[in-house]
């Protein structure tokens, strides 16, 4: 019997989940950074095998999550709030503990047949739950099989990946009955912008107001073509050889540049069959270390931050020149947009940049790209994604990805570590299905379908 995605899935219980003790209420305020996020859900989710070897049930794991939760919304109270527009029409968020929604469910499919690849068939909205209220939103489902998926949502703007990971760990660490390994800091005062503000002209190309954007177009009917999610994996020796053919001259460059480069040349393929002559990609960069420069106890303190301390910066290029140019020439245009953005000048300036456009929002302009300037997507490392040490004390998981179809007009990519093999990646992908059907016919040597088979490898954890 092969992947399923049609399959039932019965809520058995819902409830809330507050903080175990009794918390201040009080206005925890959007930083400059977290105010370039539009309203957003991002969803994350972990598959487990049956326990083996104890007479755990169902019950009792989830009264098991549900009592670190409570624990570990003490020290993570941002996710247990509300966002509420303040006086200026900004969002804040009210620290006022309503909880986090928590339900119970029970999905009438192997963990085996689960199919992996397709997550908007079989995760999302049956296994990944809709955020209703608040800021955060659970699920653990039982399978047929006695397997377990544990399952968030959350508001992007309230936290970016770096920030979810610590809370899963210490969520994990609360239920193993561990201390917190690293307790998170919400000390706004460190997104403080500068008194003058010092902005550089490239923010302008990078970030607007979402004033300036013109009205989203009105499809008449329905398009022929759809932004679709699939996973993948990609194995280590398949990274290597991209690597070494994105290096080139002496130059050095990292995998996630030479992955990248390999997807921009593939989404020009399709482009160049289309007409299009441009094509925009941009990359994820995460500004804690940069921020922390030249300051010890800053450094230690961005290293916990809870928020988003993120910038999205992006080249463009013809379509004929990424077809036809040599993975090293792509990859090093890569490494040349990403170079200007990871700096401490340039996070300081993105700061200063969205405090001279206050109360007037701001998006990063490649997540409205319209499809009529030619095809865009963003790659995300998600190389830190924990997914070895999210263990509620029933052993870690077979398989966990993050699951973002983050509704721009752009593509979203996020390569984060295998369960199954050391050195590989999976892959999760939010483009176009067509784009997906020419990756997977030009180079489905490279890019690989995710199957439970391929989980079932001997785990190096």
């Amino acid at each position: 019997m092969g992947a399923k995605a049609d399959f039932t899935v019965t809520v058995r219980k819902e409830e809330t989940v507050a903080a175990v003790l009794p918390l201040q209420e009080h206005w925890l305020p959007f930083s400059n950074l977290d105010l370039l996020l539009p309203p957003v859900d991002v969803g994350v989710f972990f598959c487990y095998n049956k326990p083996q070897g104890c007479i755990t049930t169902f019950t009792s794991m989830a009264t098991v999550l549900k009592k670190s939760l409570a624990q570990a919304l003490v020290s993570y109270y941002a996710f247990s709030g509300e966002v509420v527009a303040n006086t200026a029409a900004e969002p804040e968020l009210l620290c006022n503990n309503r909880g986090v929604d928590f339900v119970e469910a029970f999905a009438d499919v192997e963990l085996r047949h689960l199919d992996l690849h397709n997550p908007d068939e079989s995760i999302e909205g049956k296994l990944v739950p809709k955020k209703k209220h608040g800021v955060l939103s659970v699920q653990t489902t039982e399978l047929r099989c006695g397997g377990i998926v544990v399952a968030c949502t959350f508001d992007h703007r309230i936290a970016d990946a770096y920030s979810a990971n610590m809370f899963l760990v210490s969520w994990a660490e609360m239920a193993r009955s561990k201390s917190m390994s690293l307790v998170p800091c919400f000390r706004r005062s460190l997104m403080n912008p500068r008194r003058p503000g010092c902005i550089d002209s490239s923010l302008d190309q990078m970030y607007v107001p979402i004033s300036s954007l013109p009205p989203p177009k009105q499809h008449l009917d329905q398009p022929s073509d759809h932004l679709i999610s699939r996973i993948y994996y990609i194995t280590s020796e398949q990274l290597n050889e991209l690597q070494s053919l994105a290096c080139s001259n002496g130059y050095k460059r990292t995998k996630l540049e030479s992955f990248s480069a390999f997807l921009w040349k593939m989404v020009a393929l399709l482009a160049s069959k289309d007409d299009f002559e441009f094509t925009k990609m941009g990359i994820v960069v995460d500004g804690r270390v940069r921020l922390g420069e030249g300051d010890e106890d800053r450094a230690r303190l961005m290293g916990c931050y809870f928020g988003n301390v993120l910038s999205i910066p992006f080249g463009g290029q013809r379509v004929n020149e990424l077809i036809e140019k040599p993975l090293s020439w792509v990859a090093n245009e890569v490494h040349d947009f990403l170079d200007q953005a990871v700096t401490k000048e340039h996070f300081l300036g993105l700061i200063d940049w969205v405090e001279a456009h206050r109360p007037e929002p701001a998006l990063a302009r490649i997540y409205s790209n319209g499809s009529e300037e030619g095809p865009a997507f963003v790659v995300s490392s998600g190389q830190r994604f924990p997914v070895s040490k999210v263990d509620f004390g029933w052993g870690r998981p077979v398989f966990g990805s993050y699951h973002f179809p983050w509704g721009g007009d752009s593509g979203y990519v996020m390569p984060m570590p295998s369960p199954g093999r050391e050195g590989d990646w999976v892959v999760y992908m939010h483009l176009f299905k067509r784009q997906l059907e020419l990756i997977e016919a030009e180079a489905g040597s490279v890019l690989r379908p995710l199957t439970f088979d391929y989980l079932q490898q001997d785990s190096v954890y």
